[in-house]
């Protein structure tokens, strides 16, 4: 898993490719916990290169989730593969998480322009 950090405007974006499972999910929580901590208002998490996600990549998305609701921030996750989407449904996540089609749709939602 590669993982890229980018701010645009007041959004803290991630950029995700290869594989997000039990090996790699450390990584990402790792990431998203530092943004969570600082309370960071605007998290976007771009799926786009995310080719194969277990449950451990769900577990991590629930936990970065519902820390961020704890102060009133939000993460949108933002143009999943249909593989990753396959997760989120199976999981019935996908009423519950913020998912936008693509990432510039992402942005918008979240009020900023890319």
């Amino acid at each position: 898993m590669n993982i890229q950090s980018k701010n645009q405007g007041d959004i803290q974006m991630l950029e995700l490719s290869g594989e997000l499972d039990y090996h790699s999910s450390p990584e990402l929580r790792e990431k998203l916990t530092e943004l969570t901590g600082k309370q960071t208002a605007k998290i976007l998490v771009d799926l786009s290169g995310v080719d194969y996600m277990d449950s451990s990549g769900i577990a991590t998305f629930v936990e970065a989730f519902q820390k961020t609701k704890r102060y009133q921030g939000r993460l949108i996750l933002a143009a999943l593969t249909d593989t990753v989407r396959g997760v989120f449904e199976i999981a019935k996540l996908d009423s519950i998480f913020e998912i936008a089609p693509t990432v510039v749709e992402g942005v918008a939602s979240l009020g900023s322009k890319v």
